[in-house]
């Protein structure tokens, strides 16, 4: 007796799917709209349940982020969904679980970039000076106290307490020289 494994997407009905969207879009193109027509419930549902189990995976379980990398994989499946080529692959679910493991890497790296961020900004001591670090990559670049306030919730007050202070030489470019 063999038994059946029970997949919680049916391969074959999400390629049906993907084509049949595909061929509206083709008639959307063709009557000369701007605008793709909107995915089928059921290939959301499909990008959903991809997303959801690949996160509950041992190499994305203990994230604390979880629900932003799913998130940001459903979108980036939305955003490219209609790359998929029904004539070179009939395998969408593989498709679409390799835009969804590449969305959870970018989102952990991106996390991984706001955590060193937060953790060199704790280095701040309280007369106001920084780690060297943090004044080549983070101070020189534009907008600095607005990207502080945006990325941290400060206030002005406390982005002007941890910004130094420029010692006006004559000659230099910046207030780190």
């Amino acid at each position: 007796m063999s038994k059946k494994k029970n997949h919680y997407i049916d391969n074959k009905e999400f390629y049906e799917a993907m084509c049949q969207w595909k061929s509206e879009i083709h008639d959307a193109e063709d009557q000369g709209e701007e605008t793709r027509p909107p995915i089928s419930e059921y290939i959301g549902t499909c990008f959903i349940k991809i997303a959801e189990h690949l996160a509950q995976k041992p190499n994305f379980t203990n994230y604390p982020y979880k629900d932003e990398m799913i998130n940001d994989s459903i979108e980036n499946c939305l955003m490219y969904a209609h790359n998929f080529d029904p004539e070179k692959s009939k395998n969408p679910f593989s498709y679409f679980t390799q835009i969804i493991y590449y969305a959870f890497l970018r989102r952990i790296e991106k996390e991984k970039k706001q955590n060193y961020i937060k953790y060199k900004l704790a280095e701040i001591r309280d007369d106001g000076s920084m780690s060297s670090w943090f004044k080549e990559n983070y101070f020189e670049k534009d907008n600095v106290q607005l990207a502080m306030r945006e990325h941290f919730n400060l206030s002005e007050d406390d982005v002007k307490r941890m910004t130094p202070k420029s010692k006006a030489k004559k000659g230099t470019t910046g207030p780190f020289e």
